[in-house]
């Protein structure tokens, strides 16, 4: 079978690479999911990924903190998770290069959008760490606005459920998926599955996101190969 997609932003969460225990890293999870990510390049597809910060912190539940030093505590979270795909990347076979929206030059180059589009042409995996580079905006932002500048086909959003409901599935047993959303219903609907920002930036620029189940990090493969799983926002 062949690639649906040239060229994709996967967002991850930092909870998935902590695996059963919620926190941290897990470095069996975290090359399971690599191993595939190669095998998805090994397609010809060109990857950028977006990695979230919570299994270290998260900015919103900082309390009484001053939220711009809690969101960047949260971005230099994300540059934890960054390395540690790109370590298990390189280990896996796959060339690998983060980039950052804030200079941490000796650890990460810092973004520039056609050196990313060259890297990714050139078969490297490019992980975008730091979000967006500012306050006040999630990772879902961030990694929308990436796929947005690299050219991406599609924003593959990775989660702990296997797509979008009208409810919470784990809490109401009558919870529906949708199979296909529009950004309007998202918005109207307030359906969660990503932050108003992130739903705007995506839907005027018409990015389509697929939301799907990581939990079996074979549905990576499976979306590009553009088997039906997961839901679909256009």
């Amino acid at each position: 079978m062949k690639p649906v997609y040239k060229r994709i932003l996967l967002k991850l969460s930092g909870e998935v690479l902590a695996g059963e225990a919620g926190h941290g890293i897990n470095f069996d999870v975290v090359n399971k999911v690599c191993g595939i990510i190669k095998e998805v390049s090994d397609l010809g597809v060109q990857i950028g990924i977006v990695v979230g910060g919570g299994n270290f912190w998260r900015g919103r539940s900082s309390g009484s903190m001053d939220r711009t030093r809690a969101d960047h505590m949260g971005m230099l979270a994300t540059v934890i998770n960054s390395l540690a795909l790109q370590e298990g990347l390189i280990q896996a076979g796959n060339d690998a290069v983060v980039m950052t929206a804030l200079d941490i030059q000796r650890m990460a180059l810092p973004f520039n959008k056609d050196e990313a589009v060259r890297y990714m042409e050139k078969g490297s995996v490019v992980i975008f760490g730091c979000g967006t580079g500012s306050p006040l905006f999630s990772t879902d932002s961030g990694a929308a606005l990436r796929a947005i500048e690299t050219e991406c086909d599609i924003f593959f959003k990775a989660t702990n459920v296997d797509g979008v409901y009208d409810k919470d599935p784990n809490k109401f047993a009558d919870a529906v998926k949708y199979d296909s959303l529009t950004y309007d219903e998202i918005l109207e609907k307030h359906l969660g599955v990503m932050d108003n920002t992130a739903a705007a930036l995506a839907g005027n620029s018409r990015l389509p996101v697929l939301v799907f189940n990581l939990e079996d990090p074979e549905n990576i493969k499976r979306a590009v190969l553009g088997e039906n799983i997961g839901t679909i926002v256009k």
